[in-house]
């Protein structure tokens, strides 16, 4: 999608990878097979922007804000956040913005085995956009508009994680990891 700028022409795109979930499960880790985990792209139009610098550190806190406060909007318990969960969720993103893994679910069984954390159920929201001003309330527009992604964020979990990672050509890779331990 092309937008018109005072400074020319910003491409402005949002692309999610389908909301993935576990089952409920006891222990540590989860042997089931996640859900459909193809990208779907999503134009749209509103907020594009040209400027790449990001603060991460506010986006993850600004993803965070806004998912507690659209949980509670319907009646549901705020998340925690969790060091060891963010700092899954920062590596998973980097290694995303960076190349070295495609943008996808691909290994989130080991991003969870990993955390020191007993969890019987377990999600992931990931979300990739580029020329927004705005990207975590981008990507919150897509996943509150996916029903893979609106599920994690309306599950029974309490504890989440957020990393956010940024590249050189200003792409905002996000991801969100939600744990249920009770």
């Amino acid at each position: 999608m092309f937008r018109q700028t005072a400074f020319g022409i910003a491409l402005s795109t949002l692309v999610l990878a389908s909301g993935l979930t576990t089952a409920p499960i006891a222990g540590h880790s989860s042997t089931n097979k996640p859900t459909d985990n193809k990208p779907l792209s999503i134009s749209l139009n509103q907020g594009a922007a040209s400027t790449t610098a990001f603060n991460t550190t506010a986006l993850e806190k600004s993803v965070f804000d806004k998912i507690n406060r659209y949980r509670v909007s319907q009646g549901l318990a705020k998340l925690s956040l969790n060091a060891s969960i963010t700092r899954q969720a920062r590596i998973h993103s980097q290694n995303m913005a960076s190349g070295k893994v495609p943008f996808s679910h691909q290994g989130f069984k080991e991003r969870v085995t990993v955390l020191p954390i007993i969890y019987k159920s377990a999600g992931e929201n990931v979300a990739f956009n580029q020329g927004y001003s705005d990207p975590a309330s981008q990507a919150m527009i897509g996943w509150l508009n996916s029903p893979g992604h609106l599920k994690n964020i309306q599950g029974k979990y309490n504890l989440t994680g957020i990393g956010v990672a940024t590249n050189s050509q200003g792409e905002v890779y996000l991801t969100q990891i939600f744990l249920r331990t009770n």
